[in-house]
Formats: structure tokens, sequence, C-alpha cells
């Protein structure tokens, strides 16, 4: 059987995408799955999406590693599949739509697509790092130079060690480069490598850099390997809330399968 897929990238976080709304993707193919994301014998990509009905909302994204496993929270994939939805006619310049971490509003013009992220209760200050859940974990960790750094190397022993261990979490490498801007380089479990731009990591970095005091400003620019992302914020006396990922999502090109 013949199946169409479209592939979607945001700041270089790259992605297939396909339209499951009549079921006819098997979701349970791990291995699948894992082949149409490798680089050399697959088509290629940092994971797969698939595009759902949902009863209340405009769609579902139901998100896949490309190792395969279905995933926590992408905001990258996210905005991606809002432009994808976009696309199908779906939806037309606004989104509601259920992902793995819950509700999601989002809103596109042209290619650039505004996500609502979860709000954020507890951001937890380690001192050397801070950690938090955007949908997904994250690790934030300031460093002196990115531009020589061994992301790879560094990212997956911290992902693999304590108090992580097997279940991993993302490790984002951070420099300021003023109040406003911060570079990021990002080493993504179930990718297993640096990805070029990582939608809750850079949120991650965004709300972790307010809280030790880096910046005071709650809209901030992130400098990824793949291009400029925005996230904007609310501080209350609670955490973060308001919390929008604001950045381009493009589709590059459409294939059978």
């Amino acid at each position: 059987m013949n199946l169409t897929f479209y592939k979607y990238q945001g700041t270089g976080n790259d992605f297939v995408m396909i339209d499951n709304r009549q079921q006819v993707f098997d979701k349970n193919n791990t291995k699948r799955i894992a082949f149409l994301c490798d680089r050399r014998f697959g088509v290629g990509a940092d994971g797969l999406i698939l595009l759902e009905n949902h009863n209340t909302c405009d769609f579902k994204m139901v998100y896949f590693n490309a190792d395969g496993n279905e995933s926590s929270m992408c905001g990258n994939g996210g905005r991606c599949i809002v432009a994808f939805a976009n696309f199908l006619g779906v939806i037309k310049n606004e989104a509601t739509f259920e992902a793995i971490d819950g509700i999601h509003k989002a809103t596109i013009t042209d290619v650039l697509v505004h996500l609502q992220m979860q709000d954020v209760i507890t951001v937890e200050d380690h001192k050397t790092h801070v950690f938090l859940d955007t949908g997904s974990p994250h690790h934030v960790q300031m460093e002196a130079n990115l531009s020589d750094f061994d992301v790879k190397f560094l990212g997956r022993q911290i992902r693999r060690g304590a108090p992580y261990n097997e279940a991993g979490s993302n490790i984002n490498f951070v420099s300021k480069i003023s109040e406003e801007k911060f570079r990021v380089r990002t080493y993504e479990r179930g990718v297993e490598d640096e990805t070029l731009s990582c939608g809750t990591g850079v949120t991650a970095v965004a709300l972790a850099m307010n809280y030790i005091g880096e910046t005071e400003k709650n809209q901030i620019t992130l400098q990824t390997e793949g291009g400029d992302l925005q996230v904007s914020f609310e501080n209350t006396d609670t955490g973060y809330k308001n919390i929008w990922l604001i950045g381009p999502a493009t589709q590059v090109f459409k294939g059978i399968l």
C-alpha cells in the first residue's frame, strides 16, 4: 500500500509528517518508524509525527522520536504540525490540538507559527545547572564558549548519568549574548545526538535564564544552529504561564512510501 508523507522543518528540526486521520499507519511498528527517520536508509528526520482526528479539538498530534518510540512533547514538531494542518485544510489561522502533554493553542501567519506551551510551575536551580519540564524534561547548563563545545559527547554523558539515568533528559548548553538573546545547543534523548534546534529546549532555556536572573526580559530570542526562535512568557508567584514558542515551520518535500 502506498502512503503519502511530507517532510517539514522548523529551524532545522525536521520531521516526517503523515496524515493519519484514516488510521492507515501502524503506530506499533517501532522498527518501521526508526527506519523512516534513518538518514541513510530511510527518509531521514529527527522524528515522525502523525496528525489524527480528535473529538473536541481540531486534531491530535502523535509524536515519535527517531528511535521509533513515542515520546514526550516536541515544540518544533508542534509548530510543524500546525503548518501541516493548515496545508491540509484542517485549520485556517488558528488551532487547538491535543499532544501527549495536553491541549495546545496555536496561530499561523505565512510560515510563522505561535505555539502556546504548558504552564511551568517547578524550576529547580542546582547551581551548576537548572532542571525543568516544558512538556519534555530539560537540563540547562551555561557554558562560556559553544563554538568548539563537544555537545554530543558531554550531552550523552549527562543524559545517561545520575540523576537522569536510563529515562534520560534533554541537555541544553547555553551562552549569553545579551539580555534579549542567548545561544543554545541541544542534545536530544531519543535522537541521541545534537539537533539543529529543540523547541521545548529553547523554551526551557528562556525560563531558566529568567529564573536565575540572567535576564529580566519576558520575550527572548534563542539562537540555535538551525536559526532563531522566540519565547515569550509571564512570571507569576507560582511559576510561568502564557508561554509561547514562536518561529518558522516550512514544508520541504512530499513523497510516497
